[in-house]
């Protein structure tokens, strides 16, 4: 299991976990996951997080629970991220993301419970608590975009974030971490975050989607001037 887990309690942070443990293959198609009890011992958490953390995975299709059984590893050899997704870049990440999340948000603001908002504030918390470190950064910061799309309900959606998302697993992305997140600009995108989990607590879907086109532009100019250096 990672190590850090343990550092960052929440479902959300427990199924980000499992979910990279799978997409790598250190879980199978088929296995059965630990049992809830070893995973809430390992992961320094309750077991009633587990459990959400796992109702969540098996919502994207990811994990097939069976009662009195147990949790089973449900994603097929063809749902693998496939050769577009594996060898995409970070542009091409941040374009797809551009097609996505505005409207996410848009949905959001119709769609958002406050459990959802709890859910963001604390992955704000740790991102704004991880300015001096890039790497806990970036892992706080996809879970924050997942839990997003979470919020709308739509399993398609859910699902294509979650395949976007699987090309920050990729080894290039080591390399961008370095060159682009600086505590200057991991600053500015924790602001862009808090104000548009604002604007979407405040029911307004246009200042969402425009908040979040303005942090996506952000991450697009520092990954353009990244590339040209």
């Amino acid at each position: 299991m990672d190590d850090n887990v343990s550092k960052r309690i929440g479902a959300a942070e427990v199924a980000s976990a499992l979910r990279r443990e799978i997409a790598r293959g250190a879980l199978a198609t088929h296995d059965r996951l630990p049992p809830e009890r070893v995973l809430a011992r390992d992961y320094g958490v309750a077991r009633g997080t587990v459990r959400e953390a796992l109702n969540q995975l098996s919502s994207e299709g990811l994990v097939e629970i069976r009662p009195g059984s147990g949790s089973y590893v449900a994603l097929e050899a063809h749902d693998q991220p496939n050769a577009v997704v594996s060898n995409a870049g970070p542009l091409e990440l941040i374009d797809a993301r551009f097609a996505l999340e505005p409207h996410i948000c848009r949905l959001a603001v119709l769609r958002a419970r406050q459990q959802d908002f709890e859910k963001m504030e604390r992955l704000m918390e740790r991102m704004e608590a991880s300015e001096q470190d890039p790497i806990a950064f970036s892992i706080a910061d996809m879970d924050f975009h997942t839990v997003l799309a979470q919020t709308t309900g739509n399993g398609l959606l859910i699902w294509i974030v979650s395949q976007i998302s699987s090309v920050r697993n990729q080894e290039q992305w080591s390399r961008v971490l370095e060159s682009t997140l600086n505590p200057e600009i991991i600053a500015e995108y924790n602001i862009q975050h808090r104000a548009v989990v604002e604007a979407i607590k405040r029911r307004e879907p246009e200042p969402a989607a425009a908040l979040m086109k303005e942090h996506l532009e952000t991450a697009r100019l520092s990954l353009t001037r990244s590339a040209a250096t």
